[in-house]
């Protein structure tokens, strides 16, 4: 049955817990939010991130489960904006991939990896190839230099920024009490017991590595530029055996820039040869670039388990741990939300089997006495 009005501690502010607050408040449940920084996420990957919801351009890397993730969050991204009070940039203009005519042998072999994926994820909109008449009229500043290119309809992205500070608006407004500069493991709680949550929701990513030891950070560097002189209209991917780049244009002008993936945990900030490869591959796709201003440089690391894949799991009875993003965090993190809440709800998830994610739920575990006592 229903989860019936109880009391949750969510461990950790970034996406995942942001989201979950927001909707157990919505639904009537007492929620206590604790997180070692503060609302700005500055500790978060989610405050790093380019937000790009892009399921078919990602299965180039990724499972069919992960992919059907991303599908499921293009429906599910505009139900969860429209109630915040604060507007948040949203965009449905689908993906652009261009390449150059030295790299056309490896655009080539990327075609039919998306054309392959796209009979495993029927689901997905057809690719479209086009050739430099429709080039021009998708990104009509990019005809000039690049012959040919792959159009991705359907596909998204939105302001991290923007969402992460009106979901702290929200918490707000629905009353959620948020504890920040506030590091708390599930070690700190009993739930259920007296004077303690009925439930404690894990979502800390590699806050959560000495309870969940198999997670491991995957570096990222992305760069923020203002580039009045750029006109980009969607996320545009370029195709390259080195250094291959995304550009997600924003609002005003803004556009993220990234694609570095180190298989490290290191936080230092971005090397100059990884700048220097990220930029130089920016200004071959708009030369408009060269007079762009850096507003940021960053560097974060992604929460990764061995498969890459998210995971749920359930260490002891009323405790859920959600993590294992890893650079699909935006494009998952609705999927990841309604799993956790049919977990909540039944014990289980039908969704779960759908995008084949891994839930280890303890199957003997008792539940919490606020659930009991509904049960009764």
């Amino acid at each position: 049955m229903p989860l019936p009005p109880s009391s949750f501690a969510i461990l950790g502010a970034g996406l995942m817990g942001r989201l979950l607050a927001v909707e157990l408040a919505r639904q009537g449940h007492r929620v206590d939010i604790h997180d070692a920084g503060s609302p700005a996420a500055e500790g978060s990957a989610a405050t790093v991130a380019a937000a790009m919801l892009a399921p078919l351009a990602e299965s180039a890397i990724t499972e069919p489960g992960v992919v059907r993730m991303g599908h499921h969050a293009l429906a599910r991204w505009p139900q969860l904006l429209a109630p915040l009070a604060e507007p948040v940039f949203f965009q449905q203009a689908g993906t652009l991939i261009v390449w150059h005519r030295q790299d056309a042998a490896e655009a080539q072999r990327l075609t039919r990896q998306l054309e392959a994926n796209q009979h495993t994820v029927p689901e997905l909109p057809r690719l479209e190839k086009l050739g430099s008449d429709g080039l021009a009229q998708a990104e009509p500043t990019l005809a000039h230099r690049f012959a040919q290119g792959l159009y991705l309809p359907g596909e998204g992205q939105l302001d991290n920024r923007q969402l992460l500070a009106a979901l702290v608006v929200e918490m707000e407004r629905l009353d959620v009490r948020a504890h920040w500069h506030s590091p708390q493991s599930p070690d700190t709680f009993t739930p259920g017991a007296p004077g303690q949550p009925d439930w404690v929701l894990d979502c800390r990513g590699l806050g959560a590595k000495s309870q969940w030891s198999a997670l491991r950070g995957v570096r990222g560097e992305v760069v923020r530029i203002h580039a009045p002189d750029v006109t980009l209209q969607r996320p545009t991917r370029l195709v390259h055996p080195r250094y291959p780049i995304y550009i997600a244009p924003k609002q005003d002008h803004l556009f993220v820039i990234g694609a570095t993936e180190i298989e490290s945990d290191d936080l230092s900030p971005a090397s100059v040869r990884s700048t220097l490869e990220l930029l130089s591959a920016a200004y071959a796709v708009h030369p408009g670039f060269a007079e762009g201003r850096i507003l940021e440089l960053a560097t974060q690391c992604r929460p990764t388990l061995p498969d890459n894949l998210p995971a749920i799991r359930q260490t002891q009875p009323g405790v859920l741990e959600i993590n294992g993003l890893y650079r699909h965090g935006f494009m998952i993190a609705p999927a990841m939300l309604d799993v956790t809440l049919e977990v909540l709800n039944t014990g289980q998830s039908q969704l779960s089997q759908r995008f084949d994610m891994a839930l280890d739920l303890a199957p003997a575990s008792e539940p919490t006495p606020n659930v009991a006592a509904a049960l009764a």
